[in-house]
């Protein structure tokens, strides 16, 4: 158990029934106490003080759940709650999740370990919890109905088994999953090995964070659970940019990020700057000859993908979802293209009714990110957060690898932003100015052509055999 949240007792929680066939009944005297965060910030790593000592993992805007331990095994407690969410500044959600937050606690044992969790449900009904990747046994594998009985509202259900083996895990309910995961239920695992694995690096930076989507409509607060496709916020750790923390770290560390997704669709995570190996899945350590550098990777729905590489280069690097709506906030799905329509005639009429409108999209999206339009109450801009030069024009599923050359080990707090030595930035040309070519010039075109303009061209036009479609 860490000191570093001293407020972990060893008092027990009145009420709640606990079943498990393989726990001790000397363990089950006193529940160690759940610990509660609120705060939306990345917490510091958490080192263990017992057992084989190994690099913790820093969770992306989260934490790790302490524990305790009895007569040998790992024990936690996990809460499952209603929870809100500052997914940035400015907006709040009302989600479920685990201990206090949208994600749970990430999870962090040692290859070997003896782990019983405890499971106290205030949910409004039922709820379950499966671990994604693990080895067990199969009355502990979380699906309600099939491994177990379903946790009833108020009741304190115990897991209990050996963490097989090494990487990288997650856990959900399974139970009503289309409304408790669609809510925010979901949380991190990671189980390091017990000793120099020979497909496991040692790294100096270890992160980890799961990628979710919620369907928030603008002014609202909860989730629409129903969405199967369409959501309007894609975020890590259920954080949309500017609220994701940035990844900071010491030029030539070794960094290890993992990823899990459970959204809805796939996610290529992109970075800048940096080629990567995929040294990871849920499956285990991928073999030395199945890697190859690369600077995206996709990673499907249920996935989990561990990259790993030495940040030499230094400077402030994108990292995002290479999805471009994935990189954007809430936004509405339905809206006409309107690059190149001039809505000047248009907008002087509608001005004459509703004063505050504001024509969008004539020369695209970016003029977005710096309108200081009035937005419904509890909602983000679309594309928002500022750089050292002006409007990032991103949001969603966006952060900032930030390498430096002074960052000290261990050092998790920004840097703030990089300054590009002289002459290694892009600037703007100051010689004479080109041309533009135009269309109507003798001999140019802007847009070239197959064929001549006045070539006949033949058109098939095949009718519908369904008369009643217009």
């Amino acid at each position: 158990m860490n000191s570093r949240r001293d407020f972990l007792k060893m008092a027990g929680l009145a009420g709640g029934a606990v079943a498990s066939s393989l726990v001790h009944k000397s363990a089950l005297a006193s529940l160690p106490e759940p610990v509660i965060q609120t705060s939306a910030d990345t917490m510091d790593p958490l080192y263990p003080d017992t057992g084989r000592p190994y690099n913790p993992v820093v969770t992306l805007n989260g934490w790790t759940l302490p524990w305790r331990m009895n007569k040998g095994v790992k024990e936690f407690h996990l809460v499952a709650e209603p929870v809100q969410r500052e997914m940035a500044p400015g907006m709040i959600a009302n989600l479920w999740g685990y201990n206090g937050q949208s994600p749970g606690p990430t999870i962090e044992v040692v290859e070997g370990d003896r782990v019983r969790i405890f499971v106290t449900n205030h949910l409004p009904e039922h709820t379950s919890i499966h671990w994604h990747g693990q080895r067990l046994p199969n009355g502990m594998d979380g699906v309600s109905g099939l491994n177990q009985p379903a946790i009833p509202a108020g009741k304190t259900f115990v897991y209990e088994f050996e963490a097989r083996r090494p990487g990288t895990f997650m856990y959900h309910p399974h139970a009503d999953e289309m409304t408790q995961m669609a809510m925010g239920m979901m949380g991190f695992w990671v189980t390091h090995p017990k000793k120099k694995h020979p497909l496991i690096n040692e790294v100096d930076r270890d992160f980890c964070f799961l990628l979710n989507a919620y369907d928030i409509e603008p002014g609202a607060y909860t989730p629409n659970i129903m969405t199967m496709t369409d959501f309007n916020l894609w975020t890590w750790n259920s954080r949309v940019f500017p609220g994701i923390s940035p990844l900071c770290v010491r030029k030539d560390d070794r960094v290890r990020i993992r990823i899990g997704n459970l959204t809805m669709t796939n996610h290529p995570i992109h970075i800048h700057g940096h080629e990567f190996e995929v040294t990871g899945t849920d499956g285990g350590p991928t073999p030395k000859g199945s890697r190859w550098p690369e600077v995206t990777t996709d990673i499907a729905v249920g996935q989990m993908r561990q990259i790993e590489f030495i940040a030499d280069e230094v400077g402030d690097w994108a990292f995002h979802c290479h999805k471009s709506h994935h990189a954007m906030n809430a936004m509405g799905h339905d809206v006409p293209t309107m690059i190149g329509v001039d809505h000047r005639g248009v907008t002087q009429k509608l001005h004459s009714l509703v004063p505050d409108y504001m024509a969008m999209g004539e020369r695209g999206m970016a003029d977005m990110s710096e309108m200081q339009m009035a937005l419904p109450e509890n909602t983000l801009p679309m594309m928002t957060g500022d750089g050292p030069y002006g409007s990032v024009e991103m949001g969603g599923m966006f952060s900032v690898f930030k390498v430096r050359e002074d960052q000290k080990p261990g050092d998790y707090s920004d840097p703030g932003w990089f300054q590009q030595p002289a002459g290694t930035q892009a600037y703007e040309y100051q010689g004479e100015p080109l041309k533009p070519r135009r269309s109507n010039d003798p001999g140019q075109s802007a847009m070239p052509t197959t064929q001549p303009i006045d070539s006949p061209v033949e058109v098939n036009v095949k009718k519908s055999s369904n008369h009643n479609h217009h």
